[in-house]
């Protein structure tokens, strides 16, 4: 079994190109982290926000950009072997966290409708307040380049638009907080490559509804987002390159197509020039 020394040591050898290069990439390119930010490195205990806390401690030891960073788990109700299962890992990454503890399992269990988007945004709420608390500015999250893919394809799908999973965010609600994603450009199939080499096993969900399913290897579920990662796999085996396609598509947006859009309460539709011309 790997000590944390190699495992770390994986990241900026054996998997440079394809985990280390990109996480370098997406806080390059979207400027997620600058001087003087202090950082709530946010682990759930999955394998993405435990490779993001890694990645991240490294950069930390040798970024020339000097900045601070905190370790944190929310305990939202996790059963014992959970809660030791992310302990542990934590010890054998070398990871310094900091647990705090609330009851969102207990608070959502009985939801009805939408109970996994409220647990969600409870989550978030309790993350940022803790992390403002300890005088953070930002807080970072987990999500990879295929949680933005799939983000994209539900909502053209099923919210009927077109919309990002943003690399970095203002907080409407935490005043002066920001939320990054360090993983943006990093694949799925690169962090279990990483987590497989390694020989780590982590938890996945582990909420009421899913706590007696440690970590599928996959990180398979039967969700929406699980839909959407099958379609994506079917379709690159027509075209290797779909997701980054579609990625792509969001970021050569042309206007002079676009039937309507909208920025904030401002709507504008294709005919507002069109009819000018004429």
């Amino acid at each position: 079994m790997p000590d944390s020394a190699d495992i770390e040591k994986s990241i900026v050898k054996k998997y440079k190109k394809t985990i280390w290069n990109r996480f370098i990439k997406g806080i390059k390119e979207y400027k997620l982290i600058e001087e003087g930010d202090k950082i709530a490195v946010c682990i759930s205990g999955g394998k993405d926000s435990m490779l993001m806390a890694k990645c991240i401690q490294r950069l930390q030891r040798y970024s020339d950009v000097p900045f601070e960073a905190v370790y944190l788990v929310m305990d939202p109700g996790y059963n014992t072997v959970n809660r030791m299962q992310i302990e542990e890992n934590a010890r054998k990454l070398d990871i310094p966290i900091e647990i705090f503890e609330t009851q969102i399992f207990d608070a959502v269990v009985n939801i009805e409708d939408s109970p996994c988007y409220i647990c969600a945004r409870m989550r978030r709420g309790y993350l940022y307040s803790r992390a403002k608390a300890l005088g953070c500015n930002k807080i970072a999250l987990g999500h990879h380049f295929d949680d933005v893919i799939e983000t994209i394809l539900m909502g053209m799908l099923y919210g009927a638009q077109v919309q990002t999973m943003m690399p970095r965010i203002h907080s409407k609600n935490f005043e002066g907080m920001e939320l990054i994603r360090p993983l943006y450009m990093v694949k799925e199939t690169d962090i279990i490559a990483w987590v497989k080499y390694n020989q780590l096993k982590f938890i996945q969900c582990a909420c009421r509804f899913t706590e007696n399913c440690t970590s599928a290897e996959d990180g398979s579920s039967n969700s929406k987002r699980q839909e959407m990662k099958n379609m994506i796999a079917q379709m690159r085996k027509i075209n290797p390159n779909v997701d980054i396609n579609i990625f792509r598509s969001v970021e050569n947006v042309n206007l002079d197509t676009i039937i309507s859009y909208h920025k904030g309460e401002e709507v504008h539709h294709f005919l507002e020039g069109f009819i000018k011309k004429m």
